[in-house]
């Protein structure tokens, strides 16, 4: 089986930071993309951006400037460092991961989420 796990959610104050790690497990041959996504109450789920194993990006226009997403390939773990962060960030965090199998399936799957809170 293959998993994903996030880490690193919390309550913070606007103008404030925090990062984000998803790290895939399992049996994994390797992994196209990684991606992070939110949603808050209410709203439906948005891509806040997407990296390829290979290094290419896609970010939402409301965060650019203020996240980067980066992976480590080797460890299989992708990062979202945001700052200046704004009320309207508050959301439960999601990590996607597209990848295939050792048994050369081709596997999508999503992480329990991790809750981002950004008040004063």
């Amino acid at each position: 089986q293959v998993q994903v796990v996030e880490s690193g959610g919390g309550l913070v104050q606007p103008g404030g930071s925090l990062r984000l790690s998803c790290a895939a497990s399992g049996s994994i041959f390797s992994i196209t993309s990684l991606g992070w996504y939110r949603q808050a109450p209410g709203k439906q789920r948005e891509l806040v951006a997407r990296i390829s194993s290979g290094g290419s990006t896609n970010y939402v226009d409301s965060v650019k400037g203020r996240f980067t997403i980066s992976r480590d390939n080797v460890k299989n773990t992708v990062y979202l460092q945001m700052n200046s962060l704004k009320a309207e960030d508050t959301a439960v965090y999601y990590c996607n991961a597209d990848l295939m199998s050792i048994s050369r399936t081709r596997v999508n799957i999503w992480g329990q989420g991790t809750q981002v809170t950004v008040s004063s």
